[in-house]
């Protein structure tokens, strides 16, 4: 008769692929020999991959459906009986299956030693995690097969964004930041992983615009189905106390009372470099009204040795009430 792999995965012969996937899962989990210590889970749990191998590639499930495992392996030399041609042996690695299709060991080293015992739930366990989703899974996971993936080409994960925060100072000096990531690496047997931190020095250039990026090519998760994805710093600048910025120019909001808007006024206005820079006007100075002072702001991206403005916005503070003496010399003086 053969092996029976739908016995093997618990299931009746016409499953779904879903109800094959979660057969695998249950299996797996149960035979697994850092949970099953008793005789022969090795064997099963070896038993359990060779079936979900076979089960879940639509070629071999159609020849064993129909010619059986004889009709799948095929006798020795090759080719199988009725004209099937087909000559199956599973050279996998049924711990090399199972990172695969749980997206690494690690989770369940984590899950067995929560869960150890032998009256653990194999019906449902993911239950301790609250993952949800088709299968037990999260719903952005889709497992495959080891046998699957060596068909398919790896492909590079998104990028992971990140951002970097710096102050006004530090654009208009340059600096250096250490960024501590922690991902997941591959180790060299090819199919478990572990974790890690790296730290990644990013050079902030002189004048650097918010919304400047700074990539470090696949410097993210490394798994046994991906290519690692890139990291990037998205420059994201801090609120200021003082400054906002206005690309490379900085505003310096100036208030002022009424008198000295009527009158003249002198703003003494800091700079990021630790200066006082002196602006005199004679002018009536209208609320909103602005004056520049060349070359006081950031440095230009594109040319540091260049800088932007310092724009002074000008706020008027009017009393919040005068008195009728006031009321009647200002209405004798002012134009009306």
């Amino acid at each position: 008769m053969g092996k029976d792999y739908y016995k093997v995965l618990g299931i009746a012969k016409g499953a779904s692929e879903d109800q094959i996937k979660k057969a695998y899962r249950k299996q797996a989990l149960r035979y697994h020999p850092d949970k099953n210590k008793s005789p022969g889970a090795e064997d099963q749990f070896k038993e359990v991959a060779e079936a979900y191998d076979v089960l879940s590639d639509a070629k071999k499930k159609e020849i064993y459906d129909q010619y059986g495992e004889e009709g799948l392996k095929g006798p020795t030399g090759g080719g199988g009986p009725n004209g099937s041609n087909f000559n199956y042996t599973f050279h996998g690695d049924p711990h090399a299956m199972f990172a695969e299709f749980f997206g690494g060991r690690s989770p369940f080293d984590h899950f067995f030693a929560q869960n150890g015992g032998d009256n653990m739930d194999t019906d449902d366990p993911f239950a301790a995690f609250g993952m949800g989703g088709m299968g037990g899974f999260p719903r952005s996971f889709k497992p495959h097969s080891v046998g699957h993936q060596r068909g398919r080409e790896k492909k590079k994960d998104p990028p992971v964004v990140h951002e970097l925060k710096v102050s006004l100072e530090e654009v208009f000096s340059g600096c250096t930041k250490k960024m501590k990531i922690s991902r997941k690496r591959l180790n060299p047997d090819g199919y478990t992983v572990r974790n890690e931190d790296k730290i990644l020095t990013v050079d902030i250039k002189r004048g650097w615009k918010e919304g400047t990026k700074i990539t470090f090519p696949r410097e993210g998760d490394e798994t046994p189905s991906n290519i690692p994805a890139d990291v990037v710093f998205v420059v994201k600048d801090k609120p200021h106390p003082v400054f906002r910025r206005d690309g490379s120019d900085i505003i310096y909001p100036a208030k002022i009372s009424l008198r000295d808007a009527l009158c003249g006024c002198t703003v003494n206005a800091p700079t990021l470099d630790g200066r006082n820079v002196t602006v005199t006007s004679r002018d009536v100075v209208r609320p909103g009204m602005k004056k520049r002072i060349a070359g006081e702001g950031l440095p230009l991206s594109k040319c540091p040795d260049k800088r932007g403005d310092m724009v002074l916005d000008f706020t008027v503070k009017f009393p919040d009430k005068l008195g009728q003496s006031t009321r009647q010399a200002l209405s004798e003086i002012l134009p009306p």
